[in-house]
């Protein structure tokens, strides 16, 4: 017996693992049950003794049945080609009968009606009842389950075959497992139609989510910049934007939701919503927006939602940086002459707190600086030995790369990001490059 685990419950499920079929020739016999009846190769391997191990499966059963070559002389061996007490259970036992019959099975009767009489014996066992019985028994045969005329009966068809090398096996449909059967498969259906569904949905939601990435980079005279954002699943709560605050400033925003998945892509968007409403109609002060973007994104989310944002405000003519950083990772700006300055926290995040504040730092941007905003999807990537990317892994990659253009640079960065943790993304990366020019 297997075990697997079950969502349903809280024991784990036993399933049958499988139920052996003694043949003379695995090959012969895998031929039959793949070509014939259009059965799965379920395992063929070799054991620890070196013998062959060969399973087959029918399409939509869990069962297995095991093709065993039994040594000459064993017991086993003498029951090759007898009954094997094995039922398969159809919907539709005339369509299979002809079918398996156009294949070459050899069938000893056609598909006949029998009733089975029993006593306190669940539907279930109707189909072992139909392999006890011989394909010459009728309705008035004399068996351990047929009691007087008061027994229940139920009423199924019934065929019976022989694989290649004799070995009997029963193949049956009646009302109950019919329905059975049909249920199951309407289940599959439904199930798989839900998934399509949700497939569909989701890539439509990644289309509409890139759409809200900037898709224009307003000019600056004295910036180069550029970003992107490679999303873990089909959508994501990674967010980054370049704001025409007009008058020659520009706003950098990048920000990191809580959650991930449908959840978080709804808050960045409302996040992403109020930051471009406020920043085309107020004109203010960053504290300012942040402020009314804090207490709107309070109003509009769940206790417990929360983003971590850096918002940074740039001046094209003065070459100024006005920032705030709301929790979240401290940008990176690294100076022409090779010293580092690390923009930290300024606030707590967005969207906890309704009474909210925030300080604004402010730094000069010099020719040949470069400026790194980025989310912990790049510094928490890990490889296969656990090692983070890290913060000092980043700023050596920013240095290796200053020379080449902010989208030169970006592209072979995040590069190395995916290069060193080439496993399944865990989260979103995202990255902003601005480089001064000379």
């Amino acid at each position: 017996m297997a075990t697997v685990p079950s969502p349903l419950r809280q024991s784990p499920h036993l399933r049958l693992h499988c139920v052996n079929v003694f043949v003379r020739d695995q090959d012969r016999s895998l031929r039959f049950f793949v070509d014939q009846l259009g059965f799965n190769v379920a395992f063929d391997t070799r054991v620890q003794s070196g013998e062959r191990w060969v399973g087959v499966a029918p399409p939509d059963g869990a069962a297995i049945l095991s093709l065993i070559v039994p040594k000459p002389n064993s017991e086993q061996h003498k029951l090759i080609g007898r009954a094997t007490q094995i039922v398969f259970v159809t919907e539709d036992v005339t369509a299979k009968f002809q079918e398996w019959s156009k294949r070459g099975v050899r069938f000893q009767t056609p598909p006949r009606l029998k009733r089975i009489r029993y006593q306190f014996q669940p539907p279930q066992t109707v189909a072992a009842a139909a392999a006890s019985q011989s394909a010459e028994s009728g309705a008035g045969s004399k068996s351990s389950m047929l009691l007087g005329e008061e027994t229940p009966i139920w009423g199924g068809i019934v065929a019976r075959f022989r694989d290649i090398d004799g070995n009997s096996f029963s193949l049956v449909s009646f009302d109950e497992l019919t329905h059975a059967v049909e249920a199951q498969r309407r289940v599959i259906a439904e199930k798989q139609e839900a998934e399509r569904r949700a497939a569909h949905e989701l890539e439509i939601a990644k289309h509409v989510q890139s759409r809200l990435f900037p898709q224009t980079l307003p000019p600056l005279a004295t910036l180069e910049y550029c970003g992107v954002c490679i999303q873990a699943r089909q959508v994501g709560g990674d967010y980054y934007d370049f704001l025409d605050l007009g008058q020659g400033r520009l706003a950098f925003v990048i920000a990191d939701i809580s959650g991930k998945g449908i959840a978080a892509a709804l808050l960045m968007a409302n996040l992403q919503a109020n930051l471009r409403s406020l920043c085309a109609i107020a004109r203010q002060q960053p504290d300012h927006i942040l402020r009314s973007v804090n207490q709107l994104f309070c109003e509009n989310t769940t206790d417990g939602a929360f983003a971590t944002l850096f918002f940074a405000e740039y001046d094209d003519s003065v070459r100024l940086l006005r920032y705030a950083n709301c929790g979240h990772l401290p940008a990176l700006l690294l100076r022409d002459e090779g010293s580092v300055a690390r923009l930290g926290a300024t606030a707590t995040v967005l969207g906890i707190f309704k009474k909210w504040d925030c300080e604004v730092g402010e730094c000069q941007i010099t020719p040949g600086d470069i400026l790194a905003l980025y989310t912990d999807g790049i510094t928490e990537s890990f490889n296969h030995d656990g090692e983070e990317f890290g913060e000092s892994r980043l700023l050596d990659s920013l240095r290796r790369h200053r020379t080449l253009s902010s989208q030169a640079a970006l592209a072979s960065m995040v590069d190395e990001v995916l290069r060193f943790s080439p496993q399944e993304q865990h989260d979103d990366i995202t990255l902003i490059l601005a480089k001064c020019r000379q």
